[in-house]
């Protein structure tokens, strides 16, 4: 048993153990059921709950959620609508977003994936630098799916601002205030003169 002020009390009898927690007018909380013997410990019940709690909402607050935004292609894509494709892929990826890229086949198409692996393949190899293969190219029914992930240690796009906003910031209050000498346009000169 621990005692309320969390010291070793020891081996204690369950009736002994409650007598010395309405004592202390607090509960006998049962910390460590399959221990040999149970742990138990004197405390607020109550107080505990809502700690609890707190590090549990805490615990998500800084846990990230993972976004999954899916881009859909032709096999047969021209190549400004690749491009624009190819830039929505990259802001995502910025963005700290995971894309799912999705090659859709219709009628003949399907008797030609290795269009969608080339594809695929030329996409994650065009993205390399702001992301990488996560799963590899899976043909999939009528679809053909792969996912690209954004690199680890690289920063997001609204990090990279931020820290640019920052140093900016503190070189203007750290500079020495100088006069200005010239506080307006000059006078024009006189052409009758």
């Amino acid at each position: 048993m621990v005692g309320p002020n969390s010291e070793q009390v020891g081996i204690v009898r369950v009736e002994d153990a409650l007598r010395l927690a309405i004592e202390a007018d607090l509960d006998l909380v049962e910390v460590a059921p399959n221990a040999r013997p149970p742990v138990c410990k004197i405390m607020d019940y109550g107080k505990f709950k809502y700690e609890a709690a707190q590090k549990q909402r805490e615990s998500r607050r800084n846990q990230q959620m993972t976004v999954i935004k899916e881009q859909k292609l032709r096999p047969k894509i021209d190549d400004h609508d690749y491009e624009t494709k190819k830039g929505h892929v990259i802001r995502f990826l910025e963005a700290g977003s995971k894309v799912k890229v999705t090659i859709m086949f219709r009628g003949r198409e399907q008797s030609r994936p290795e269009l969608g692996y080339r594809l695929l393949q030329r996409l994650g190899n065009d993205v390399g630098e702001y992301g990488f293969v996560e799963t590899s190219a899976k043909q999939d029914g009528r679809n053909m799916t792969m996912v690209l992930a954004p690199h680890k240690g690289a920063k997001t796009k609204a990090q990279a601002q931020a820290q640019a906003q920052a140093p900016k910031a503190q070189p203007a209050q750290s500079a020495p205030s100088k006069p200005a000498a010239d506080s307006g346009p000059a006078p024009a000169a006189n052409p009758e003169g």
